[in-house]
């Protein structure tokens, strides 16, 4: 073969090795670009979880606002996983079992603040200041609520809770009282109470109702303190002047004024706080926003009159809690956390920013964030029912001028049920077994003590 020959051919093999290596990185860039169908043309298109206990009603909203969030964000996909539906508690238990056996969790929604910290303290939570840091964004301004251990943050306020009394407003129209207004105090519910109460056996209306939860306890501590466990220095709030007077105000209105069902009473039927006032068994009672859709729901809760709302009570002069800041409430919230586990943690925050500030047509409960527009969420709420509504006091209630939320508490604790349970059993001594006021806040100061000391704070 000819030298010509030869140099036509290495031409002729190096123009084919050439092609062949071209083709190859063209199909190769291909695939990465998304050649793959799930990928949706994106080539950093990542999946996260995202985990909670939705009930049926609840799963159409979240569903509804991630599916707005991938519109926005076609390069994160989010499938939702409901743990166990309407029920954070088993929720909780799960999601501990997959934290342990090493499940990437992404985004979880935990029902508290303290649910937060006891599983950020067991390490199981990322901190969130490096994503706060590059988004220029400072929680404080941000949230109401901001779960942190030793300057880290670990949780984002998702949703808003908001005390208030819901009031059936013809035996307020009956009885000639005008809906209450911010500043009016627990005496003036007290006189209300005995107002509003009539008849008699089974046909007596109580001019209100206590359920069993710690909230009924004592109100102000869990209204109108910044913790309802710990006063800012960590010590116990359980020595607090408002357990002594709300405890007796309990007493007082169930054995001498007869204007509330007693508690034995409510212990042995295992009432139901909803129906007591909507079957009108009770012409008041100390809820929350959670319950704003109930009033117009006439299939669950048939009735015949409109409900009033106003302001939780704010302790006398004279009763007023240690801290106290001038009629400023609590406030808490679900909120939302990052997995340790999570290999998608900046997808995850940018998810977490969304479903916080988002105001989305779908949202059905008000938001933690600071600047959401809550106004938006109440009109929705009560959208075609409002003939069942006093929307003015309604909105008083929960967004008048004077509603002013508590900064979060600079302490807390993760020993919150065996803390719970302590109230529990010091109201019950004092209302079921007659045991002298004093003697009982001992008792409650000694073995809240106790378990502060073995548990020990957070800051």
């Amino acid at each position: 073969m000819n030298q010509k020959s030869k140099r036509s051919i290495s031409l002729l093999l190096s123009l084919s090795l050439m092609l062949i290596l071209l083709l190859s990185a063209c199909g190769k860039s291909g695939s990465e670009s998304g050649g793959d169908s799930n990928t949706g043309g994106n080539q950093d298109q990542v999946t996260i979880k995202y985990y909670n206990w939705d009930n049926d009603a609840q799963s159409a909203s979240t569903d509804a606002m991630l599916e707005e969030f991938m519109k926005e964000n076609p390069n994160i996909k989010v499938e939702h996983v409901v743990l166990v539906p309407g029920d954070s508690v088993e929720m909780l238990k799960k999601l501990d079992f997959l934290i342990s056996s090493g499940e990437a969790v992404d985004v979880v929604q935990l029902p508290s603040l303290s649910d937060v910290l006891l599983r950020a303290s067991r390490g199981a939570l990322t901190p969130l200041n490096e994503f706060y840091e590059k988004n220029n964004l400072v929680p404080e301004d941000e949230y109401y609520v901001n779960p942190k251990i030793d300057g880290k943050y670990y949780g984002m306020q998702y949703t808003k809770s908001i005390n208030y009394v819901m009031l059936n407003k013809d035996a307020l129209d009956e009885a000639g009282l005008p809906v209450p207004t911010y500043g009016w105090t627990w005496d003036d519910f007290r006189e209300y109470a005995k107002k509003l109460t009539k008849g008699e056996g089974v046909d007596k209306q109580y001019g209100t109702y206590f359920h069993t939860w710690e909230l009924y306890m004592n109100a102000p501590a869990q209204t109108v303190m910044k913790d309802p466990f710990l006063y800012s220095d960590g010590t116990t709030i359980l020595a607090d002047p408002t357990y002594k007077y709300f405890f007796q105000l309990r007493k007082d209105m169930e054995e001498t004024d007869k204007s509330a069902k007693p508690y034995a009473d409510v212990l042995a039927a295992k009432l139901n706080y909803r129906t007591e006032f909507f079957n009108e068994e009770a012409a008041m009672i100390l809820t929350g926003n959670w319950t704003i859709p109930d009033a117009g729901n006439q299939e669950q809760y048939p009735h015949q009159f409109k409900t009033a709302f106003a302001p939780v009570p704010l302790p006398p002069q004279g009763a007023e809690p240690k801290e106290y800041e001038g009629g400023k409430y609590f406030t808490s919230g679900n909120q939302l956390a990052i997995g340790t586990t999570s290999k998608h943690k900046e997808a995850a925050f940018q998810l977490m920013r969304y479903m916080t500030t988002a105001d989305s047509p779908a949202r059905t409960e008000f938001s933690g964030w600071k600047k959401a527009n809550n106004d938006a969420i109440l009109d929705r709420l009560i959208a075609g029912k409002e003939e069942w509504y006093d929307v003015e006091s309604l909105k008083n209630a929960v967004a008048g001028s004077d509603i002013q939320f508590l900064d979060a508490s600079p302490v807390m604790t993760t020993a919150s049920s065996e803390l719970t349970k302590i109230i529990n059993d010091g109201f019950s001594k004092f209302m079921l077994s007659n045991s002298p006021i004093d003697e009982v806040q001992k008792w409650m100061v000694d073995e809240a003590t106790k378990i502060i000391n073995e548990k020990g704070i957070i800051k």
